[in-house]
């Protein structure tokens, strides 16, 4: 007869200090997991099962437990504080050419290394209590003998704008494995070598780190979070080797960015702020403004009202600088007066104004390219039905929802997927409401999602 297992006092313990119920936090699992592509069936039962000891949290459960037992603390818990067995998950490398190599390999050898990493909030603030200074010195200390040249470099930044391009219009599973592969085993390992002056070394670390943010973007886009959130991790490591102001500046953006489409806007604010006070004076004005209206979304996120409308007003402003070229890290997110509608318009979401949120959809529509931009208006055209239904105008949401729709065909994305599985309950609605086009939207969305 198996043995009895002891009560989990150190799980125990910390539930009560947060002072939730059972209950609670098995909602709060179950969210987490949603965030991290999951799904769960996680219920006050088995969180009495955990504690009682009669049970232990299975796969990536433990992972999603501490960190809503971190949220609801406001500090970071770690499985071993409450009694579970951690290890399993990746852990973060001091030095991140190292850590860049392993994650490419591990998506190209698809181990448990990234399948069991989960966002979480507390890696949001990663960058805020780095050590840029004491990686620096270690990673020069660590160079090799092989010399590389402007080539080299070239080469890596033409994969990523091409691999880039191609994620727009075919989503973040298209070329995946190729561009993880190429980071693992080519370009995270150029860093290694012996660069002839330091504006090539420079400009090395500043390629790879935007390689490791497409890799990061394309997770995301997969809503593989966890490991989107590692590669954002590194590549901000790697930026700081690049350029600590602006290119260090632009990946806090990219974290902050994260959380924000995951609703979680710990440490957002705090972040941006950081990123803003590197970048000023380093960026052009389209990179600014592109750094101010991710701080407008952070406030809206926590309800900060007049400080949000301040942050777009001033990336209104930095938008009308013309005073210099923008840097390829900046660029990959398209045009910038396109992006800073578009997240204007999620702000305005944020603080209910849904007439506003429409005028700024319209607006980032005219501003991207549809055949280079396919998912970007595929996403617009979603959210802008979303902001014609608040408005109760059926009709033009069914049209926009139908252009999103077609919009996503033979994408691999499971954003545009989510945008489009959120229209079956409203489509429902309207069917009853025998609003015209419904019934075919609908048709057509069972389809695309079968």
């Amino acid at each position: 007869m198996a043995a009895q297992r002891e009560p989990n006092s150190r799980l125990r313990d910390t539930i009560e200090a947060t002072g939730c119920t059972y209950e609670a936090l098995a909602k709060d699992i179950r969210r987490i997991a949603a965030e991290n592509g999951e799904t769960l069936q996680t219920n006050k039962s088995a969180v009495s099962h955990w504690v009682n000891g009669t049970r232990q949290p299975t796969g990536r459960t433990a992972q999603y437990l501490a960190e809503a037992l971190s949220r609801r603390a406001g500090r970071t818990v770690s499985e071993t504080e409450i009694g579970l067995r951690g290890g399993e998950a990746p852990t973060e490398q001091a030095d991140p050419v190292l850590a860049a190599t392993d994650l490419g390999r591990a998506d190209v050898e698809r181990r448990r290394f990234l399948a069991v990493a989960a966002f979480t909030a507390a890696g949001v603030a990663m960058p805020l209590a780095y050590d840029h200074e004491a990686t620096a010195r270690m990673l020069r200390a660590r160079s090799g003998s092989s010399l590389v040249g402007a080539e080299d470099v070239d080469v890596v930044r033409q994969i990523t704008a091409a691999f880039s391009a191609a994620d727009e219009r075919l989503g973040g599973g298209h070329g995946l494995t190729t561009v993880t592969a190429y980071l693992a085993d080519t370009a995270a390992p150029m860093l290694r070598g012996r660069f002839p002056n330091e504006a090539l070394r420079q400009a090395a670390f500043g390629a790879v780190a935007e390689l490791a943010y497409l890799a990061g973007w394309k997770h995301h886009d997969l809503s593989q979070e966890g490991a989107a959130q590692r590669y954002y991790q590194v590549g901000y490591q790697l930026a700081c080797e690049a350029d600590p102001h602006g290119h260090a500046a632009w990946m806090m953006r990219a974290l902050a960015h994260q959380a924000l489409s995951l609703k979680q806007p710990h440490h957002c604010v705090e972040l941006v702020e950081g990123a803003l006070t590197r970048g000023l004076g380093h960026v052009d004005g389209q990179t600014e403004a592109l750094l101010h209206i991710t701080h407008a979304r952070a406030y809206a996120a926590v309800g900060e009202k007049p400080a949000a409308a301040r942050a777009l007003l001033a990336a209104e402003d930095a938008l009308l600088r013309d005073d210099g070229p923008q840097p390829s890290y900046s660029r990959v997110s398209g045009p910038a007066a396109g992006t800073v509608a578009s997240h204007t318009a999620r702000t305005l979401t944020d603080l209910a104004d849904h007439v506003g949120t429409e005028q700024q959809h319209r607006d980032a529509l005219v501003r991207w390219d549809p055949q280079k931009y396919r998912r970007v208006h595929a996403l617009t055209y979603a959210d802008l039905g979303d902001s014609l239904a608040a408005q109760a105008r059926a009709d033009e949401a069914v049209a926009a929802w139908s252009q999103a729709l077609s919009l996503t065909e033979g994408m691999t994305s499971d954003r545009t997927r989510k945008a489009i599985t959120s229209l079956r309950s409203t489509l429902a609605v309207y069917q009853r409401r025998r609003v015209p086009g419904a019934a075919e939207l609908a048709r057509r969305t069972g389809e695309a999602l079968a």
